[in-house]
């Protein structure tokens, strides 16, 4: 709680500085606000990290977002071999979608640090989080979540030196060595910012992921994706339709 309050301390004193730069473009200071907002750095936000702890008579999770939606069984993804491996994730550095799958570690971490620079390699491939299978039985044998927390406190020591605020950089960190890639088809992401992501290149995928500030339900949403969406929305649900979601 003590950590998430400095945080919320650093948004407040931050944000304006970010705004002041007039030098940048407007999407890469939204970006830089969009990482530094308090929502990112919850205590919520930061519980899949003890998730071997919440669940101690589980092997296994299939780890969800909530602006997520399935679109295929994902039962196989509990067939898949990890090879010892803890996270099972999709990779964000190779694919078609070169605005979206197109990011390493550079992109998240600051490798101008010392501690960054020395420990890991800019090239290297960043992951997902928003679909993610767990073997929590491999994930008890490590020191993943108490990795997390070290880093965390080292980038609050550091003014934020380390990244910018966010769930994904320490978790790029602490599950470095950890992960097992699986198949693009389990997680489409970007649907949430990226306009060009075509309906009929989405609708083939496992799993979509609306991440990013254009969510489905908003007023903001790319039209030719919230169908993908809308279509398992109840729309007689008393409480849905008090929440006055936009479906079309």
């Amino acid at each position: 709680m003590e950590k998430d309050q400095r945080v919320r301390s650093r948004f407040r004193g931050g944000s304006s500085a970010i705004v002041e730069n007039n030098s940048e473009k407007p999407h890469i200071i939204a970006a830089k606000l969009q990482t530094l907002s308090p929502k990112y750095n919850s205590v919520m936000n930061h519980i899949r990290i003890h998730l071997p702890e919440l669940f101690p008579s589980l092997n296994k999770v299939v780890f969800l977002d909530d602006d997520i939606v399935v679109q295929a069984d994902l039962s196989p993804l509990w067939d898949i071999d990890m090879n010892g491996k803890v996270n099972g994730a999709v990779e964000t550095c190779r694919g078609q979608d070169k605005f979206v799958m197109s990011k390493r570690l550079e992109n998240y971490l600051n490798f101008s640090h010392p501690m960054i620079a020395e420990n890991f390699n800019p090239n290297e491939c960043a992951w997902a989080y928003g679909m993610n299978i767990f073997d929590l039985e491999a994930w008890r044998k490590t020191n993943i979540s108490l990795t997390y927390h070290h880093w965390v406190e080292e980038n609050l020591k550091s003014g934020l030196s380390l990244w910018q605020l966010g769930t994904l950089p320490p978790g790029l960190i602490a599950f470095h060595g950890h992960v097992h890639v699986i198949d693009p088809f389990w997680h489409m992401l970007g649907l949430g910012y990226q306009e060009n992501t075509s309906f009929a290149g989405a609708e083939t995928a496992g799993v979509i992921h609306f991440n990013g500030r254009a969510k489905p339900w908003l007023e903001i949403a790319f039209p030719q994706l919230r169908p993908l969406w809308a279509k398992y929305i109840n729309s007689s649900d008393k409480f849905i339709t008090g929440c006055h979601i936009r479906t079309s």
